[in-house]
């Protein structure tokens, strides 16, 4: 527990402390200054006594004095200091001892024989004694009877020594005896300066905390700040600064309780929600309405980069301002901007009003109360969706913690804001890229076959017919390998180019894939088909491009067609006879158009027929033979998964792959047979070459209306062997997403018995993005198309990049399809695509063990 100390109480005891602390210093300095002086007076002593004793000697000498004379001399010295602390001793040297013979002396000590040794005298002032050791040297003189000595030798020593322990403890004695008066009183004044102190920090701190208490409102803590805090001290009026500079600092930025809870509750609205998306405009129009209900506001902008040197300005008013308000403000903020050196390179803006309520008008505005009651927050890069720079115009000066305020309240908008705009932007591009084809912009193969389908409907309702047409761009392929795949593209927009030229504006047209178009004729029969057909082939004359080296490229297309219900009653039949009239103009000398005769319409019937045959042979005999793909993780090259794919193998032991079946097999209701043979010797392969990792199998939509499915998947994945989450089925559109109810309970149904789901060529229909929101998904399969495309189209890449940023916030993994090249698989790992499958890594294999032999990277 932490003790608390009054100040009272700690100047006390300074005081007590202080006063023990000067006697006793006073008292050391005192006895060691006494101690001093009194060792110096008793070895000035020491020296008189030994010179006084040698000169009597050496008067008694000159005499010639007797043996009896000289003990005489030793005792009388002797009994002199008898009574005194003084010790007197006389040694004679071992040369006068040679001639004279020994006196009686004490025993030399070290001391002693040290001075006899080398001459000099000694000191010594250590201990309780002083002792002067006093050297007797021979002199001219003194050789008459010391004829053995020279002058200078040693001849003797004179020993004195002084107690001095009786001085020094006398001394003490009497310094504490003249001290104790003074200790009291030094005392009792400290007592006293401590209480004059005391009172007078009492009397300032009593005056601070008044003031402190009297604080409610921010607007007391100017009283507080004007307030003189005299302490008594000059060494405490830093702290009465201090204390002032605090108040100050505290006023500058606290904020009222009001100001706190208006923008908690603004805060509360900054929750994106699907109304948010999509009319983030009139969401920004309700904030500006909360803010001026607070914080009186004119207006909000926002600054959106979009484009290299082009911006967009959006401009939120409260109230309807006039053409002169808006002009200003749009000149003062441009100005504002022009002085930012993000905008210094020179830029272009497009500005758009919006105006919160119409029911009032906003004053004319003054440009000087724009500048000064502007507050903008301007970032040094885009941040997301585009925005570089938001702001707030007040309608009169804001206190500046009121703009701290602003600031917090800006600097969340603009992520808020930015991040709307972001969503907005990109749900937009999927939107339109989910059923249009990027290069050409025109409508995608997914939308082709459900526009396909509506007008086969539209045709029986109303009883006409319609045209088809199958387009491909003769001699492509060489253009595109000689020329590059940029200007390929550019070959592609020119004959798509040419293509709208010559049909009417409610013509459909589409881009099937690669070099090949798709045109629907809506009430058209044979003559009209022709007809266009003919326009087209005319404009398809007229183009021509510059090559990269100069050299001039000219098209020509090859066109297939059909008429419903003539040559088809089933959409996927009429269009299997306009590829294959597609086909046979470019066997007959290209740049020209086929139609179906009524030979070509039995040959076709006839193909479909055996189809038929070998489906159900295939299923009676179980003669579906599963062929495995890999999918690897792309940075790393391992096999994370294998997609199972279908094959049926012909009686000249050729393959037909599942797209030349599928749809016939789906008409006869068997579909899902094939898919349980097909599970089956999958699984049951996997087992026996001890395959560890994902299976991905695509799923039938009969599935659908099988109430065994679910039943008959898990009874296989038991009889393998295999847990049902390695087991992946991958959804497509061809008929669920017409009961999105039925499907969301089979999904469900599918993730309880623990297997795991995949969208398949995500991308290519808007529907796929239902499948995302509602179903709880574990990978996307990108349409290939788009990875493709990432090579030489920024908004292939654009697309991937939503899609891979959409799905890692979900928490769904991605896969590339199409990986057909080496470019293409760097492509994906610069987008962060989680897995990959294409020719490039491995053809499919009825192995796999051949398919786990994978060595890309």
């Amino acid at each position: 527990m932490t003790s608390i100390k009054t100040i009272r109480g700690l100047l006390l005891t300074a005081a007590v402390v202080f006063s023990v602390a000067l006697v006793a210093a006073t008292h050391y300095v005192v006895s060691g200054l006494f101690e001093r002086a009194v060792r110096e007076e008793a070895m000035r002593d020491a020296t008189t006594f030994a010179e006084m004793t040698f000169e009597s000697m050496f008067q008694l000498m000159r005499t010639g004095w007797t043996r009896e004379q000289l003990d005489e001399f030793v005792a009388a010295i002797r009994r002199s200091v008898g009574k005194t602390q003084h010790q007197i001793d006389i040694y004679r040297a071992p040369r006068v001892a040679e001639l004279f013979g020994e006196i009686a002396q004490h025993e030399m000590d070290d001391a002693i024989l040290q001075a006899i040794a080398d001459g000099e005298s000694r000191r010594f002032d250590t201990g309780p004694q002083v002792r002067f050791v006093h050297v007797l040297r021979a002199e001219a003189e003194c050789r008459q009877c010391h004829v053995n000595a020279a002058a200078g030798d040693v001849l003797g020593v004179i020993d004195v020594r002084q107690d001095i322990t009786p001085l020094l403890e006398g001394g003490r004695s009497q310094f504490l005896f003249a001290a104790a008066p003074i200790i009291p009183v030094a005392f009792v004044a400290t007592l006293l300066m401590v209480f004059y102190i005391r009172r007078r920090l009492d009397r300032a701190i009593r005056t601070l905390t008044g003031n402190i208490r009297s604080v409610n409102r921010i607007a007391d803590l100017r009283s507080l700040e004007n307030t003189s805090l005299d302490f008594g001290f000059e060494e405490f009026s830093p702290v009465a600064r201090e204390v002032r500079q605090l108040t100050e600092r505290v006023r500058s930025i606290a904020v009222d309780k009001e100001m706190l809870e208006f923008e908690i509750r603004l805060l509360e609205k900054f929750i994106l929600t699907s109304d948010v998306v999509k009319d983030w405009r009139e969401y920004v129009n309700r904030l500006l309405i909360d803010i001026d209900d607070v914080l009186p506001a004119y207006a909000l902008f926002s600054i959106f980069k979009i484009g290299d040197d082009t911006f967009d300005l959006e401009v939120f008013w409260r109230y309807a301002p006039s053409d002169k308000s808006r002009n200003l403000f749009e000149d003062t903020i441009k100005e504002q901007l022009g002085r930012n050196p993000y905008f210094a390179g020179g830029y272009a803006v497009k500005v758009e009003h919006n105006v919160a309520d119409n029911s009032r008008e906003t004053p004319d505005l003054v440009r000087a109360d724009i500048e000064v009651q502007t507050k903008s927050l301007l970032v040094e890069a885009p941040k997301i969706g585009g925005i570089v720079g938001i702001g707030m115009q007040a309608q009169a000066s804001i206190d500046p913690t009121r703009w701290l305020v602003v600031e917090s309240i800006l600097s969340t908008l603009l992520n808020v804001v930015g991040s709307v705009k972001a969503i907005d932007k990109y749900t937009k591009d999927l939107e339109y890229y989910a059923t249009r084809d990027p290069l050409t912009n025109l409508y995608n193969q997914r939308v082709f076959w459900e526009l396909l389908d509506s007008e086969a409907i539209r045709s029986n309702r109303h009883a006409y017919k319609f045209g088809l047409m199958v387009i491909d761009a003769d001699n492509f392929k060489t253009v595109n390998d000689s020329y590059g795949h940029a200007f390929g593209d550019i070959l592609l927009q020119e004959v798509a180019a040419k293509i709208r030229s010559a049909i009417r504006d409610d013509d459909l047209l589409a881009r099937y894939g690669g070099d090949e178009f798709v045109v629907i004729l809506p009430e058209t029969d044979l003559a009209g088909t022709v007809e266009v057909a003919e326009r087209i082939l005319e404009q398809a004359a007229t183009l021509a491009l510059e090559a990269p080296d100069g050299a001039r490229v000219t098209g020509s297309l090859s066109l297939g067609l059909a008429v419903y219900p003539d040559h088809a009653v089933e959409t996927k039949d009429l269009f299997l006879f306009a590829d294959s009239m597609m086909y046979r103009a470019k066997a007959d000398g290209k740049g020209r158009f086929a139609i179906p005769t009524e030979a070509d319409v039995v040959e076709v019937f006839r193909e479909l027929s055996e189809k038929s045959m070998l489906i159900v042979a295939a299923v009676e005999a179980r003669g579906v033979i599963p062929y495995y793909q890999p999918i690897i993780d792309p940075r790393s090259g391992r096999v994370e998964a294998l997609e199972v794919l279908s094959r049926i193998r012909l009686e000249d032991g050729t393959l037909m792959v599942a797209d030349a079946y599928v749809a016939i097999a789906e008409k006869m209701g068997l579909m899902h047979k094939l898919d349980y043979i097909l599970m089956e010797r999958a699984l049951e392969a996997a087992g026996r070459a001890d395959y560890d990792g994902l299976l991905f199998l695509n799923m039938s939509p009969r599935a659908l209306v099988l109430n065994d499915f679910v039943q008959e998947t898990r009874r296989i994945a038991a009889s393998a062997g295999i847990d049902p989450s390695r087991i992946v089925f991958e959804i497509t559109e061809r008929e669920t997403i017409k009961n999105m109810a039925l499907l969301e309970r089979f999904i469900n149904t599918l993730r309880n018995e623990g297997f795991r789901l995949a969208i398949d060529d995500f991308g290519s229909g808007f529907s796929s993005f239902h499948y995302v929101k509602r179903f709880p998904i574990d990978f996307l399969k990108i349409e290939g198309d788009f990875i493709l495309g990432m090579k030489h189209n920024d908004k292939d890449r654009a697309l991937v990049r939503s899609i891979v940023t959409l799905s890692r916030e979900l928490g769904i993994r991605t896969v590339a399809e199409y990986v057909e090249d080496d470019e293409v698989l760097e492509k994906v790992v610069e987008q962060s695509i989680d897995l990959a499958q294409g020719y490039y890594i491995r053809r499919p294999s009825a192995s796999i063990e051949e398919s786990l032999d994978v060595r890309v990277r």
